[in-house]
């Protein structure tokens, strides 16, 4: 690759992080293939204690992999994945790339109109789920029906001793058994794919230009937009993050918790793709627990550690309250979010490791830039671009035109790592693409203000997109105002992010109440329960008796914001 831009922050890196990357060859199997060769006997996924080898688990893609094919999965079909964290999903990813199938990675805590959105627009006739959700694709109306509905029990790849006490008939053991499984019909068991033979080696292998991945981000208007991701986007953002840790060598013990959901983009990088391309023990935790987390911490402290603040915020206090020591847990990776000195200072104390922020997008895969792991960070800065990363600070207005050195402007970037475009949606791929001056490629719009230093760390500033980030995780506000515009009492609403110390942001409605209606918070709010997953729903609904609007009538979203700051201050 030839980088043809300035890259001051080169002299920032830490020793011996290289400036430019070959490229991988290969595919996202080969990746996971190549860790299977040269590790068979080593621990692969620990999950609830049970653990599997690198060589099982190999065999376990192979078998999925023919067993999907047997189902008539071919190259370039999509088949969604709607599943936790747990064995079942890594094997589920790796044997639908196998084949040249495009992985559609779904949130299973969605409810039915959110999921329904996704399939209609990638069209996936094969999915694999869990069996919580299995009731809700059923329901999906018939043109939207699928053909194989493949269902996954989760507690079939824990050890015997704990799905015997979850069997107990004592009301914790319930409580758990009805949060990770539920009996289901009409289905093929994820079991059944398990018989089948293990696949070929001569049958299609995937090439590295070819679509691995459809990752839906939340957009500025609208519903959320599929990024399409290449087996080399995602193989080259793995090897862009081993690059990042050179101290954390591959197939030496090194340990990674998934506590971020794989369904995520970070999570999927840095668990799903970086971990296997390591040779590392994954550990899997289907949701965020901080005493589960801590129990595994007493046996096996972490190597690695990606999350968001919130997450080392619950881990500090709890292991503080529990006297648990966090000694070990070398380097932890912060994203999605604003990382505070408040949160990095005590779990730096507790670690003995290194905290760092990074800056990332779906739309490229998703790691474009991190602190460095070493003494040249900068704290309240994102970082670096990574290897073989371009960018530059543009006129948001006219984004061929570049800033000034230290002027605020829109980032823009390139590298291997930045998506194709928009999955069938070719007018809002265009828009979010600066075309190249050069023999490049063309420059992706991230749609947020930064300045850069001297030194070539980023500072974000302002966002042009509306996205609200709470927990980690984007909110659109529009797919909340939607949503709430269908409740009776309410005539209008504006959907905003509030500042929160514990979440980035807290979702919050402004709204103009219905002739005669009077305002029931928890009314509205269990309203948005029921039809968007839990991290949308608002935080916070206040009334107002009109939205600031422009000339043609559009909400001004920045002064509803500002507007209820004053009005209730955090």
């Amino acid at each position: 690759m030839t980088i043809s831009t300035p890259r001051p922050w080169l002299s920032s890196y830490a020793e011996g992080v290289p400036e430019e990357l070959d490229l991988p060859q290969g595919s996202l199997y080969d990746l996971v293939h190549g860790a299977i060769r040269e590790f068979p006997k080593a621990v692969a996924l620990e999950f609830f204690g049970e653990e599997t080898t690198y060589a099982e688990m190999g065999e376990q893609i192979d078998r999925a992999a023919e067993g999907l094919r047997l189902l008539g999965v071919q190259k370039g079909d999509t088949v969604a994945l709607v599943l936790p964290n747990c064995p079942q999903h890594i094997v589920a990813f790796y044997a639908v790339l196998r084949l040249g199938g495009i992985v559609v990675e779904h949130n299973p805590l969605y409810t039915p109109r959110e999921l329904r959105h996704q399939f209609e627009d990638h069209g996936a006739k094969t999915v694999i789920a869990w069996n919580n959700v299995v009731a809700t694709i059923q329901a999906f109306p018939e043109d939207v029906a699928v053909q194989n509905l493949i269902s996954v029990d989760v507690t079939r790849a824990m050890p015997f001793g704990t799905r015997a006490l979850l069997r107990l008939p004592i009301s914790k053991a319930k409580e758990s058994r009805a949060a990770l499984t539920t009996s289901v019909h009409n289905t093929i068991p994820w079991e059944e794919l398990q018989k089948s033979a293990p696949i070929d080696p001569k049958i299609f292998m995937p090439d590295a230009d070819d679509v691995a991945l459809i990752q839906y981000t939340s957009g500025t208007t609208g519903l959320p937009k599929g990024a399409t991701l290449t087996h080399l986007n995602l193989t080259t953002n793995a090897a862009q993050a081993r690059a990042w840790v050179p101290t954390v060598r591959r197939g030496e013990g090194c340990v990674v918790y998934a506590v971020l959901p794989m369904f995520h983009a970070y999570g999927l990088t840095l668990c799903l793709t970086f971990a296997m391309s390591m040779g590392a023990r994954l550990v899997l935790f289907p949701k965020f627990d901080p005493d589960l987390v801590l129990k595994v911490v007493k046996k096996r402290p972490a190597t690695f550690l990606p999350a968001v603040p919130p997450i080392y915020e619950r881990l500090t206090t709890a292991a503080k309250e529990q006297g648990v020591s966090l000694k070990g847990i070398q380097i932890a990776i912060s994203g999605a979010m604003p990382l505070s000195a408040s949160v990095v200072e005590p779990w730096e104390a507790l670690t003995g490791g290194t905290l760092v922020e990074g800056y990332g997008l779906s739309e490229t895969s998703p790691v474009l830039m991190a602190n460095p792991v070493g003494p040249s960070r900068v704290a309240g800065t994102v970082g670096l671009p990574l290897p073989n990363t371009e960018i530059r600070v543009v006129d948001p207005e006219n984004p061929t035109t570049d800033r000034k050195p230290g002027e605020e402007g829109e980032l823009i970037v390139r590298g291997p790592q930045v998506m194709s475009g928009y999955w069938k949606k070719p007018e809002e791929t265009a828009a979010v693409f600066v075309p190249s001056s050069d023999d490049g490629a063309d420059w992706f719009r991230t749609g947020d203000i930064v300045t850069v230093d001297d030194k070539g760390f980023v500072r974000i500033v302002d966002r042009i997109k509306e996205l609200i980030i709470t927990g980690g995780f984007n909110v659109a506000p529009s797919e909340v105002e939607d949503a709430l515009r269908r409740h009776p009492d309410i005539a209008d609403v504006a959907v905003v992010g509030l500042p929160s110390a514990h979440s980035g942001e807290d979702v919050t409605a402004a709204v103009v109440l219905a002739a005669g209606a009077t305002l029931d918070e928890e009314k509205i709010r269990q309203y948005a329960r029921d039809n968007l997953t839990a991290y949308k729903v608002p935080k916070h609904v206040y009334a107002v008796e009109e939205l600031p609007k422009s000339l043609i009538g559009k909400v001004l979203r920045k002064k509803v914001r500002d507007s209820l700051v004053e009005q209730h201050p955090a």
